[in-house]
């Protein structure tokens, strides 16, 4: 399978992480949550079938083995995701965060045979149920329509209730034919964190974290 991951996260620093964790966490105990959340992300992506993984970090944290660490560039977050695109133009790719540690290889494997299979969609988009975006992923990231389409998520709001619902209409509105992967929450409140984790492996860093701190 010919494709790339890119994983766009933050360095789990006290303070600087999940902070809307804190209360009932302490920022220590957020950050631990979000070294958690990344480490699982960074498994899953580990055993995906992709052939490249990319690290698209804001911070500094060790490179996971057999990883490509890049820092994130610009100011914005709809700036940092359309730099990420850029920076990493290659095969069909799919950028994720590390707030869904819920996820699978098997989930992952499935949007990358969406865009490397004959006949299927453009792009790929996976609604957080808060109404952001948990995953975006592009056949052909160089291609006219796609680098529109990119360019214009420096536009889109984030972290609001039609931040996904935007981005799907400016990717289809760039004439991208777009396949919708399952909903995911993303991990913002200890009520997501607590509904994270029971989705997530027995053995998992997160779910461990979250009971251990009492989410």
């Amino acid at each position: 399978m010919t494709g790339q991951i890119l994983l766009l996260a933050k360095a789990p620093v006290p303070g600087r992480v999940k902070t809307r964790l804190c209360p009932p966490c302490t920022p220590e105990q957020a950050a631990g949550v979000a070294a958690a959340a990344l480490a699982d992300t960074v498994d899953t992506v580990t055993a995906s079938a992709a052939d490249r993984r990319v690290l698209v970090l804001d911070g500094a944290h060790p490179a996971p083995p057999g990883w490509t660490v890049t820092a994130q560039r610009g100011g914005p977050l709809g700036e940092r995701l359309a730099h990420a695109f850029a920076d990493h133009a290659g095969p069909a790719t799919i950028l994720i965060g590390m707030d869904t540690p819920q996820l699978t290889t098997a989930g992952l494997d499935a949007a990358l045979r969406l865009l490397t299979g004959w006949g299927g969609p453009d792009a790929v988009l996976g609604l957080a149920a808060d109404g952001g975006w948990w995953a975006l992923g592009l056949r052909d990231p160089g291609g006219t329509k796609a680098r529109a389409a990119v360019a214009g998520l420096r536009d889109i709001p984030t972290s609001r209730s039609d931040t996904g619902a935007r981005t799907l209409a400016l990717f289809r509105g760039e004439g991208l034919r777009v396949a919708l992967l399952p909903v995911l929450r993303d991990v913002d409140t200890a009520a997501d964190a607590a509904e994270a984790a029971a989705l997530c492996a027995g053995d998992s860093r997160f779910a461990r974290t979250v009971a251990a701190v009492g989410l």
